[in-house]
Parts: structure tokens; sequence; C-alpha cells
């Protein structure tokens, strides 16, 4: 069986070839012909699953039939499966996270608890009263030192306010903050105008994120790029977009220009990310924007730009790495690959199902809860301060299409390891197919990989 001629055309990627022990490179026929029987029952196993999590396309191949009974009953009695796996080795339950799931949303909803979709306007007001006073009190205090042993610590902390402050602003355009559309809407206005984010062309953007999750042609954040899209790119881009910590400044660029393969800017009334009745709303957000603008550099003028830039500046630059990294691990990055949709395998369950909650310890409070993702994306009119509950009275429906986030220390260092690694080696998906999972460029994954040594 091991010499016969492969039918599955397996393209290995790194991690694949770690784990069975081969060599990247070197024909997989001629490596499988070398395994033991436990080896390769085992390494089939691998080549034929779905997922795709350790192979760049394998994926693209439907699962073996299952053996037939007088094949189970050989091996068996050549003593190579036993009802423990093969040679007595546990074998895992396989679960395909791309499989339609046996329950529906009206069924999730109906195990959240009724108090978790009330909105209280009041401790929402609370919350934002907290961050603002937290804010104003850092400024202070950074006057008042105004000293270079205490500037790092100021920077840190008040990038990661800047950041509460924004995911209280994402509240407002969701409604999860208050059933009152004026206060919604103002309060988004100046928590966002203040961390230079134009809010309803962001709302609006960020919407059509919700609505779309998890579709990679119609999605809006952190979409992957199509092999075709992938390969337009010229090098020095490719090496901007997946080199380590670049990705992480690219906030600022997306609200100008989005993405690579994507048209429009959030600041333009007439981009096509909005439809003609949202203008005016789009115009208001760009003046807001503006005079925020405005107000920074009248400031400059008053107090200097190097003092400005380190009580500013700097704290806005953590703000963009907290944002662009906390979106894109609820996308990405999980220690399994999970499936991309397209066409009528997409639904807006399927694609909710793919987002990752994720534990960031002590800053839990701090923004907000922003970490418990999967409910707050199938359902994002609960306010963040049910979430947790939601969730956990959610968890019995979902059962394995609920992935639980690794508990995190004070200080969520884990997710680093979950960042780079999929940097690294999530390029892209394959320019048809209805269920598809990231591939690696190998070259590319070869000159990073370098550098990092």
């Amino acid at each position: 069986m091991v010499g016969e001629k492969n039918p599955f055309k397996i393209k290995l990627d790194t991690r694949g070839a770690k784990c069975l022990g081969m060599k990247r490179g070197k024909p997989v026929k001629s490596q499988l012909s070398t395994l033991n029987h436990t080896e390769f029952y085992q390494s089939l196993q691998l080549f034929t699953s779905p997922l795709g999590h350790l192979f760049g396309s394998a994926q693209k191949y439907p699962n073996p039939e299952p053996m037939k009974e007088p094949v189970v009953e050989e091996m068996q009695r050549q003593g190579e499966l036993t009802n423990n796996g093969v040679h007595g080795v546990e074998q895992k339950e396989y679960f395909d996270p791309s499989a339609p799931p046996p329950f529906k949303i009206a069924e999730i909803r109906a195990a959240i608890p009724k108090h978790c979709w009330v909105k209280n306007p009041w401790r929402s007001l609370c919350y934002v009263l907290r961050d603002v006073f937290v804010v104003f009190a850092l400024v202070a205090a950074a006057i008042y030192f105004n000293s270079w042993t205490f500037w790092p610590l100021y920077w840190a902390v008040q990038g990661t306010m800047f950041w509460a402050l924004f995911v209280l602003g994402h509240d407002c355009g969701h409604g999860s903050f208050s059933d009152n559309l004026i206060l919604n809407s103002v309060v988004g206005h100046i928590l966002h105008s203040s961390i230079l984010v134009p809010y309803h062309g962001w709302r609006i953007s960020h919407r059509t994120h919700h609505q779309n999750h998890g579709n990679v042609e119609n999605d809006e954040s952190w979409v992957p790029l199509t092999e075709k899209v992938y390969k337009s790119l010229n090098h020095s881009t490719r090496m901007l977009r997946f080199t380590v910590p670049l990705p992480l400044f690219a906030y600022p660029i997306y609200l100008w220009w989005r993405a690579p393969g994507k048209e429009g800017s959030h600041f333009n009334p007439h981009s096509n990310l909005f439809a003609p009745s949202e203008r005016k709303d789009v115009i208001t957000s760009t003046l807001c924007w503006s005079a925020m603008v405005a107000l920074l550099i009248c400031l400059s003028f008053v107090v200097g730009p190097i003092q400005m830039l380190k009580l500013y500046g700097m704290p806005y630059l953590i703000f963009i790495m907290w944002l662009d990294f906390v979106t894109y691990l609820h996308h990405h990055g999980h220690e399994e690959k999970l499936p991309w949709y397209r066409g009528k395998e997409w639904s807006y369950l399927r694609g909710g199902l793919t987002t990752v909650d994720r534990d960031y310890g002590w800053f839990n409070n701090i923004h907000h809860d922003i970490g418990t993702h999967v409910i707050h994306h199938l359902f994002p009119q609960i306010p963040h301060y049910h979430l947790v509950e939601a969730t956990k009275a959610a968890k019995p429906v979902l059962g394995k299409y609920y992935r639980e986030p690794k508990k995190s220390g004070p200080f969520p260092s884990h997710l680093f390891e979950n960042l780079v690694r999929s940097i690294k080696e999530d390029h892209y998906v394959d320019d048809s197919g209805e269920i598809v999972y990231y591939q690696t460029d190998i070259e590319l994954y070869k000159s990073s990989k370098s550098k990092s040594n």
C-alpha cells in the first residue's frame, strides 16, 4: 500500500513537514515510502484532513471514503489497528470547523439571558467618564513629572486608554451603547474624533465587516488576499504586509486607502464603501476629524511640536498597535487554521463561528472585554458588560464550534507567538473554492525566518 502511487498529490507546508519528520522540498511520495506502518497511517490521516491546518493545499481535495470493513479486519488481524487507534495509540476525535453547524442562530440567541440584551445608557456613560478621567489624569501626571523615566510608562498606559476609548466609540457605532441614536452619534463622534478615527466612515465599513464576516469576497477587516492579488504585489509590499511589527501600524493606511485589492477611503463620501444616503454622515465625521487635526496643530504651536509628540503622538502609535493586534487576532492566528468561505458555503452563522475569543489578562476590563468576540460578532447589539455572561450561556449550544481561549497571565505575552506565526505563514487563499484556508508563500516564509534567526 505504501508503494502505491500517492493519489492525493500533497504539498507539505513547514509545520506539516516537521510533524512527520520530513524535509520540505523533497517529494512526499519518496519520503512516505520510508515510513513504517504507524507513521504512514498517521500521515494519511493528516494528509486527508479538510482542515488544511498542516498542509498548504490539502483542503482542495475531498475526504477519502471510510475504510471498508474487510480492510479494517485485515489491519486488526495484522495488529496495525486497535480500538484505541494505530498500534494502540489513541487518536483524537476529529472535528471539522468548516462543517455546517447542527444548530441555528436562533438557538444561540435563545440560550442568552434576556437581561444581557438590555442597554443601560447610564452605565455606558459611566465607562466613558471613567476612561476620560484616566486620560486627563495621565496628561496631568506627564506634564507634572516631565521626566524621561516617566514618559515611556505614560505612552504605554495612555495608548492603552486611547484604545479603550476606541472600543466605547465602537459600541456607539453598533448601537450597543444605548438605544438613543443621537446619544450614540454624539458620544461616538467625541470619542473617535479625539483619537483621529472618522466615526461614521469607520462605523459603516465595520458594519460591512460584521455582515460579511468570514467571507473572502465581501468581508472588510483583515480580509485574506487571493493568490492572484497576492502575486500581483511587488516584493517590498509583501515584506511590509507580512513582516512583524509593520502590520501593527496598518490602521491609518487602511482608513485612507483600505486593503490591497479594494478601493475607496473612509474620508471620501463618494467612496464605494458608502451608499448615497450615507454621504452626509461621512462628511460630518470627516469634518469632525479635520477639526481634531486642526486642534492638534494649534496645540503644537502653544506647547511645542516635541511636547505634543510626547503627549499625543506616541500614545496614538501605541493605540493603533493595540487596535491592529487585537483585531487581527480575532480572525487569525488560531492554533488550527480556520476556514474562510465564498458563495453558497458562506452564511452569517458559519462566518461568525470562525472568529476567535482571546484572553488579555489584566487588560480585559480596561478595554471592555473586547476579547470576548464570538458572541459579539454574532450579536453586536449586546453591550460589552454582558458579553462574558452571554458567552458562558451560549457555550453549551456552540459546543466544539467555540474555541476556548488560552488563559492569560497579567500580560497577554502568549498572543505574540500567535501573531508572529500567523503573519509569517498566512499569506493568501486560493482564487476559487467555496471553503478555503490560508496558504504559505514558502519563499517569503524562508526570507522572514532567516531574518528572525
